[in-house]
């Protein structure tokens, strides 16, 4: 399946139910439209689309489980997530970071994502760099 198939929403649910189903023995749509702060019915209505894309299996009233391309797609969703949430640690969070993240995950191609792994990599292997750059920010202002 080409991921660009999927929209930022379904992104969102099969994040969250990848998420939830490494930590729970099962997921129902309650709880995935719980975290995601949305209605049961809008979270059912997302996993038929989801179930006819081959990605997840449902039945109405019962368990969600992820189907291997689904388990696939919500692993890298789920490092995508991590990664860009490390760079920004990097960089310096600011107090809307999640927000920020959520829109910059759905629009950043899989090669920037790689190379934030690896700039994150380089930093945590040089931390040296990493406190250079903090005191660097810290003495500087950003000129406009």
């Amino acid at each position: 399946m080409n991921k660009k198939l999927l929209t930022p929403s379904m992104e969102d649910y099969l994040e969250m139910i990848y998420r939830c189903s490494e930590n729970e023995e099962f997921v129902r749509v309650n709880r995935i439209a719980q975290k995601l702060n949305v209605r049961d019915s809008s979270a059912s209505k997302m996993m038929k689309k989801l179930g006819e894309l081959n990605l997840v299996k449902y039945e109405k009233y019962g368990v969600i489980m992820l189907t291997e391309q689904g388990k696939r797609i919500g692993s890298y969703l789920l490092s995508r997530h991590n990664i860009i949430d490390k760079f920004f640690e990097y960089l310096g969070k600011t107090d809307d970071v999640l927000s920020e993240i959520e829109l910059i995950e759905h629009v950043v191609s899989s090669e920037t994502v790689e190379n934030m792994y690896f700039f994150n990599k380089f930093l945590e292997e040089n931390k040296n760099i990493l406190e250079e750059y903090n005191k660097f920010k810290k003495n500087n202002k950003m000129q406009y």
